[in-house]
């Protein structure tokens, strides 16, 4: 018999299937449904519908729980659902990828469980929007650096730190590719004031720019505020930077050294932003002024 057929061999012979929660999805409880009605019975085949095998194991436990009767009470299957995606039956060796995982969603949702769906449309809300991230954070990085965007990147995919060697390398291209040492501090500001522009939990990759501007000195990148062509993005890149963690050698004493009328935009601009945490960092290393 076909892998990918094996489990709806089994639901025909379902009278009852039983839905419970795993993990996140306790407050959807527990759902009973009847499937001798061939048409309920039909929706959720449908919905189980498998398309491959690929062979591999999600780390997780799983979402949703299925526990598949015949007529008799005899229990066919357990079936274990993962990301709205993949199904885990004891009767293979991998995981299997759903035809329309949406479907299962919609059905579960359809019979009083909407916590699965909701958390798959919360995802991919997620994944749409740090995609966008991305791209903007692509399109500020400054010119000449295109080289390493690969490098860059897989510094989120595999969670390590820019090593020495590569942020020497960048900044030896900024070097280069920007001699003036004010418009080298506003194409970083301008970087590292894209992407999610977080101070905290943002992707790693996202924090090369701000490696680089501390190696910047302070001098250089007020300079670079004080440029006509600083615009908010540039603000946005020096907060994030000023009030990082340890973003620079001597932090303290270089956010010291920040004009009164800089300190106030820098701040304004922290509480503009509707972050929470950016606000707070800003109020400590910036100090309290007249709103």
């Amino acid at each position: 018999m076909d892998g990918t057929t094996a489990l709806d061999s089994v639901l025909q012979q379902a009278h009852v299937v039983q839905v419970g929660s795993v993990g996140g999805f306790g407050v959807d409880g527990e759902i009973r449904v009847d499937l001798s009605d061939p048409v309920e019975s039909a929706r959720l085949r449908t919905a189980m519908a498998v398309e491959s095998l690929p062979g591999f194991h999600c780390m997780c436990r799983g979402d949703v729980r299925f526990e598949v009767f015949d007529r008799d009470g005899g229990r066919l299957a357990v079936v274990l659902l993962h990301h709205g995606a993949t199904l885990r039956w004891g009767q293979w060796e991998s995981d299997a990828v759903l035809a329309d995982g949406r479907l299962l969603l919609a059905w579960l949702d359809g019979h009083g469980m909407p916590g699965p769906l909701q958390q798959y449309r919360a995802a991919r809300l997620r994944a749409e929007e740090g995609a966008e991230e991305e791209r903007n954070w692509l399109a500020a990085m400054p010119a000449g650096l295109e080289g390493s965007v690969d490098r860059i990147l897989d510094l989120s995919r595999t969670g390590g730190a820019a090593s020495p060697e590569l942020l020497a390398e960048l900044t030896d291209q900024l070097q280069r590719t920007l001699p003036d040492p004010v418009e080298r501090a506003l194409a970083l500001l301008d970087w590292y004031g894209s992407g999610s522009g977080r101070c905290s939990g943002f992707p790693v990759h996202e924090g090369v720019p701000g490696e680089l501007l501390g190696r910047v000195p302070i001098a250089d990148l007020l300079a670079g505020l004080a440029d006509p062509r600083a615009e908010e993005r540039h603000d946005a890149g020096a907060l994030r930077h000023l009030v990082g963690w340890k973003s620079r050698p001597h932090q303290k004493r270089d956010v010291a050294l920040l004009p009164e009328p800089l300190r106030a935009r820098l701040l304004a601009h922290a509480r503009r932003s509707g972050d929470s945490d950016k606000q707070a960092r800003a109020e400590q290393w910036l100090g309290v002024l007249p709103v």
